[in-house]
């Protein structure tokens, strides 16, 4: 049930329709219910394999909780983990081993060596699921959060639907209050979801749908080689990726706030980011905060010297990356991201933000080259082939074709730059938040007529849900 499908609107629909006709802990029980629903809407498997998860976690924390003995809590903790990361390795990296262990021994002149080939297929949004169940048990762990009351507010929390598949990653400090007290129909809230969702359509369907083919024509080798093609490429997939996923957010967002939910900002303009430190303050937030929080300062942070901050900052964004998925290629884009950070942080120290206004908008160009050749890495199929593109940039071959798709990409660039600069600018949440009623009506109007006329043919699953 993908967010841009007619399908899932009628899902929103009946589930909002319902939900405000009840009582709080009916209201919970009834999206209990329905996010389970959603989930297994792909396979009733994958969500017995959630619930499976979720009550085994449920209980360790009330255990932990429960418990007086340092030892036995450190314990419970550790099975707790072992249990979620043995789940999601096994789902999500069993293949690569497979493969790179195969790679390994034709390198070394063994062929056909007879394996057992599993199709291990990956359940939606296991990476997101699983990172909000071990910031739960770790937060209970650490005395910062007291343990759900029942297995309905858990479950709830971790399956409520709008976030379930790619996030945002939902803090327990944050969501679980709100799912352990009424919801309250707010007009303005409720309108604001409904512009969360339209400009989130927009995102995905106008600019990142647009994008899409553009970008799998330059990775695909054909637009050629050489430096157009790998400037034309990497811009679109950075554009496609962006209005994927940042729109994927806010129609989670959106989703959640018509039920009377406030999810985490997941993303803050940023192509706007005038350092690697400060892209990763607005790209994905929620996960740039958790890898902060659950993986950089407990490995010592900053804490222990600069040898071991940088060794620290490396191997978070290696990690980081290969969150993202079983091939190499997330591996070396978490490197160059962790291999930048810790070079901002040997020559600028912790604060590397420029300091006047024009070195804060030159910053912003070596910047986006280094997310760009990122980009390259993360959206191509190997190594090599992400190599041969960069390789090849030496070669500068102009062809008339390459025009049209210059000037596309201008002005997809001027669409989305135009409306994050409002938000930059303003520093509002909302797209024209403090402006009168009627002008949002006639901004929701425009956005409505974008999506109509705007909206790419092919049907694109959102980059993130493969993650």
């Amino acid at each position: 049930m993908l967010f841009d499908t007619p399908i899932f609107f009628v899902f929103l629909a009946l589930v909002v329709a319902i939900y405000w006709r009840l009582k709080w802990l009916n209201q919970n029980k009834f999206l209990l219910a329905c996010s389970y629903l959603f989930y297994g809407w792909w396979d009733w498997r994958f969500m017995l394999l959630m619930m499976f998860s979720t009550g085994v976690d449920y209980v360790l924390a009330r255990m932990i909780a429960a418990s007086t003995s340092h030892s036995q809590r450190k314990r419970l903790l550790f099975l707790s983990l072992c249990l979620n990361f043995t789940i999601l390795g096994f789902f999500k990296y069993f293949n690569f081993f497979i493969d790179s262990f195969s790679g390994v021994l034709n390198t070394a002149g063994i062929h056909n060596v007879p394996r057992m080939l599993l199709a291990i297929v990956l359940p939606p949004g296991i990476s997101f699921y699983t990172f909000q169940e071990v910031a739960y048990i770790v937060d209970v762990y650490y005395k910062r959060l007291k343990p759900a009351k029942t297995l309905t507010e858990y479950a709830l929390f971790i399956s409520l639907f709008p976030h379930l598949i790619a996030g945002p990653i939902q803090r327990p400090s944050h969501l679980l209050p709100q799912v352990q007290q009424p919801r309250h129909f707010d007009t303005d809230v409720f309108f604001n979801g409904l512009m969360l969702i339209l400009t989130g359509l927009v995102r995905k369907c106008v600019i990142a749908d647009q994008c899409a083919p553009l970008a799998n024509a330059a990775f695909d080798g054909k637009l050629g080689s050489g430096l157009w093609p790998l400037i034309i490429g990497s811009v679109a997939f950075a554009w496609q990726i962006y209005g994927d996923f940042s729109g994927y957010s806010d129609i989670a967002r959106g989703s959640a706030q018509l039920l009377g939910f406030h999810f985490m900002v997941n993303f803050r303009q940023p192509y706007f980011a005038t350092t690697l430190q400060d892209f990763w303050r607005r790209w994905h937030i929620s996960l740039s905060t958790w890898l902060r929080d659950y993986l950089y300062i407990p490995l010592g942070g900053n804490r222990k010297g600069a040898g071991r901050t940088y060794l620290n900052l490396l191997v978070t964004m290696l990690l980081g990356g290969l969150w993202h998925g079983a091939n190499w290629t997330f591996v070396i884009w978490g490197g160059l991201h962790g291999l930048g950070l810790a070079m901002e942080r040997l020559v600028y120290g912790t604060d590397p933000e420029p300091k006047s206004f024009l070195t804060r908008q030159l910053s912003r160009i070596p910047t986006l080259a280094v997310v760009l050749m990122g980009w390259v890495f993360f959206r191509a199929t190997s190594v090599s082939s992400a190599w041969h593109m960069i390789a090849s940039s030496t070669t500068v071959t102009w062809m008339a074709s390459y025009a049209p798709l210059l000037i596309f990409l201008g002005i997809i660039s001027a669409l989305i730059l135009c409306m994050d600069l409002v938000n930059e600018t303003t520093g509002q949440e909302y797209v024209f938040a403090q402006t009168p009623a009627f002008l949002r009506i006639a901004v929701a109007g425009c956005l409505t007529l974008l999506l109509i006329f705007g909206a790419g043919n092919d049907l694109n699953a959102f980059i993130y849900f493969q993650f």
